[in-house]
């Protein structure tokens, strides 16, 4: 059934590079032919994101493969993990187009990006306003100064559309946010220089994943309660369905020869769906602040599944 659901996906949005044939594995951290043009560690997530994984990079370090051929990571989001392992060959893919499309522009033409957002204001009428353009018709290059500005002054970083996938998070209580971090954006781009981005679901990864690939799935997570649900990145969603074609397309990906890293929140389904053979689950505790009111947030108990 899987199979064949994913013959009828449409093909990516954006061209992808050709596959390579599958070789000897590389030992990660192999140092690209560019990557001494920054140090190890000091490209950052661009784009502040739900769930953002740098502050569990600890956590997910010691279960990473030591030897794989591509890394991919279907759910990049903010793409901590990447920027953190710099691997030698990487896919990363998301449904949230404009996303891809600021990974696109942050890629290909940085300085162009710099130039805008170095020329946008902290000022609620201008963030009102460039909420309410219709950012799809415009450049990589705008779509990635207009995401990145809207994330960084909006309320809390959130990335939020309602289903006419029209963003609607409103204006953030900042004094002074830093909009155009031009030093970790340049580094970024070297940082993606060799990845390729796809606008594609996580379900395709089964037909480019390989044996002797490494893939990381950060997914929108199962939430804890009614009231802390929050998958609303696409105008889709991220339900139950989601959850459990997720972890089938994981169970398939180990047959294939892949290694497969999840991360997912602790509620009692995701023990569920992953408490039976072949998976490892690990309690790490994160602080998360998705909460309006600070009282709500704090440390929460998450979990990584192998």
């Amino acid at each position: 059934m899987l199979e064949q659901a994913l013959r009828k996906l449409p093909a990516p949005l954006v061209e992808p590079l050709s596959s390579p044939r599958p070789g000897p594995l590389k030992a990660r951290g192999r140092p690209r032919p560019d990557i001494r043009e920054i140090e190890p560690g000091s490209a950052r997530p661009f784009v502040k994101w739900v769930g953002g994984k740098r502050q569990l990079i600890h956590e997910l370090e010691p279960r990473i493969p030591t030897r794989f051929n591509t890394y991919h990571e279907p759910f990049v989001g903010g793409g901590a993990l990447f920027f953190h392992m710099l691997p030698e060959r990487a896919i990363l893919a998301d449904t949230n187009e404009r996303l891809v499309r600021t990974y696109l522009g942050v890629r290909d033409d940085v300085e162009a990006v710099i130039d805008l957002l170095s020329s946008y204001p902290h000022d609620r009428d201008f963030f009102m306003r460039m909420r309410a353009i219709d950012i799809d018709t415009r450049s990589n290059v705008e779509v990635a100064a207009w995401f990145i500005y809207l994330n960084r002054t909006g309320f809390n970083g959130l990335y939020r559309v309602n289903r006419s996938n029209v963003y609607n998070v409103p204006f953030g209580d900042y004094d002074n946010p830093t909009i155009c971090d031009a030093d970790n954006l340049r580094k970024c781009a070297i940082a993606l220089r060799y990845a390729e981005i796809r606008h594609t679901s996580f379900e395709t990864v089964i037909d480019r994943a390989l044996p002797g690939d490494f893939v990381y799935f950060d997914p929108p997570y199962v939430p804890l309660s009614a009231s802390s649900s929050f998958t609303s990145y696409t105008k889709n969603g991220f339900g139950m369905r989601e959850q459990e074609k997720l972890r089938d397309v994981a169970r398939a990906l180990k047959a294939k020869g892949v290694r497969v890293l999840l991360s997912n929140s602790s509620a009692p389904e995701v023990y569920s769906l992953y408490g039976t053979e072949g998976f490892e689950l690990a309690t790490v505790g994160a602080m998360r602040a998705v909460n309006c009111k600070a009282s709500g947030r704090g440390k929460v108990q998450e979990l990584i599944i192998r």
